[in-house]
């Protein structure tokens, strides 16, 4: 039996994961400011983030979110 194509795709394709790294910048679902990646778990599916460029004054304070709620900047 083959798969057959649903709009472009194949039934059978895999879902690309999302590939993120120490030091991109990603948005979050939340709003479209940028935030940089401070570090990534994988295993537990979080990372740490910070807002980018880092504000001067106070700072950029580190927060984690999941994975889940971050999408990468084009």
């Amino acid at each position: 039996m083959t798969a057959a194509p649903v709009q472009g795709c194949v039934l059978s394709d895999a879902v690309e994961a999302m590939t993120i790294h120490q030091g991109d910048c990603v948005n979050l679902d939340s709003d479209d400011a940028t935030y940089q990646v401070i570090g990534v778990d994988d295993e537990h599916h979080r990372c740490w983030v910070r807002r980018w460029p880092l504000q001067t004054a106070t700072g950029s304070p580190v927060f984690e979110i999941s994975l889940e709620h971050i999408k990468i900047t084009s």
